[in-house]
């Protein structure tokens, strides 16, 4: 749709007849202003408030009426365009530390390491998500917030696929985890705020407390779902190269579980690809998207192109008059 910001600079298009009009004509040539470029160009001066017929004249209407145009900011309002916002903040927390690389799961009946079967699920959790604000901590010895809370999720997805263990340490920070988390997101005003924690080990570095930093998050109305990878009995065999150790030696589940719990969330355990699926799934029913949409109209500035014209115009008159002038002096 066309429009005008200000349509009443329009009015301004019968301002040089109205000045004809209105102004007195000066008795004396000598004591009028010479303008030669209007005389040039076919101005009429006999005070009728009217240009005469020339090429000239309707040239000068041009330059007027496309500079009126531009000053009036003329601009198109396309179609409205709607986008669904949840006004829910939700950040994954990955643990990328050496023993995510134990290769005791698989895709497609391939063996795979937990964090390449991680990478697959998450993936398709995000594309899941759209409406949600998502971002990614990454934890190992240390805990750093790897991608801001974004609504842009192709971007995400590119950036967790590059992802590898070992870059934050070999050990296993849970506690600074969830503090990042509670950081990262106090500063954000959204209604729902919601960390997934992904680990396969205890918390064995760090500053924080997990069971504490836990505490505080449900004092900032942070909900976290906690879930544990892989750490079966013959993966953690092949680990520590013993016969029946106990999966508690690497997986801490009753803090995970007290984690979930102080923040009213939940603890999963997935032992295999298609468990964590399944756990996914789960989450997004725990977690639905609420559908708030917001419409806005593209608006297409135009102005420029009426004061290209009136640019153009004026140029050319200058040109014009130029040459004209080189060539009354040459004669």
């Amino acid at each position: 749709m066309f429009g005008l910001q200000w349509w009443w600079g329009l009015l301004l298009l019968p301002l040089p007849l109205l000045a004809r009009r209105l102004l007195d004509v000066a008795e004396h040539a000598q004591t009028a202003i010479s303008v030669p470029l209007l005389n040039r160009y076919g101005v009429d001066r006999s005070g009728s408030g009217q240009f005469s017929s020339s090429a000239g004249g309707w040239i000068l209407w041009l330059f007027w009426v496309a500079l009126v145009i531009a000053a009036s900011r003329p601009f198109w309002l396309g179609d409205p365009v709607s986008r669904s916002q949840s006004g829910r903040d939700l950040m994954l927390a990955v643990d990328i530390s050496g023993s995510m690389s134990e290769t005791d799961m698989t895709i497609d009946a391939r063996a795979a390491s937990r964090i390449d079967v991680l990478k697959v699920v998450v993936e398709k959790f995000i594309e899941r998500r759209r409406g949600d604000r998502l971002g990614l901590i990454l934890f190992g010895s240390q805990a750093y917030n790897f991608v801001p809370l974004t609504f842009d999720l192709d971007t995400l997805k590119e950036l967790l696929l590059d992802v590898s263990t070992g870059l934050a340490g070999r050990h296993t920070a849970i506690g600074d985890a969830i503090g990042i988390a509670i950081k990262s997101m106090r500063e954000q005003g959204a209604e729902h705020r919601v960390l997934i924690l992904v680990t396969d080990g205890s918390n064995t570095a760090g500053f924080e407390n997990p069971v504490l930093a836990a505490a505080a998050a449900a004092r900032q109305g942070l909900t976290i779902y906690t879930i544990g990878v892989g750490s079966t009995a013959e993966a953690l065999s092949r680990t520590y190269g013993a016969q029946n150790v106990p999966t508690g030696i690497a997986l801490n589940e009753t803090v995970l579980r007290q984690i979930a719990a102080l923040t009213g969330g939940r603890y999963f355990r997935a032992t295999s690809s298609e468990r964590l699926e399944q756990i996914y799934q789960a989450l997004d029913r725990l977690e639905p998207i609420e559908h708030t949409y917001q419409t806005h109209r593209p608006r297409i500035e135009l102005f420029a192109w009426p004061l290209s014209v009136a640019l153009a115009v004026l140029v050319a008159l200058i040109v014009v008059t130029i040459r004209q002038s080189r060539r009354t002096m040459q004669s």
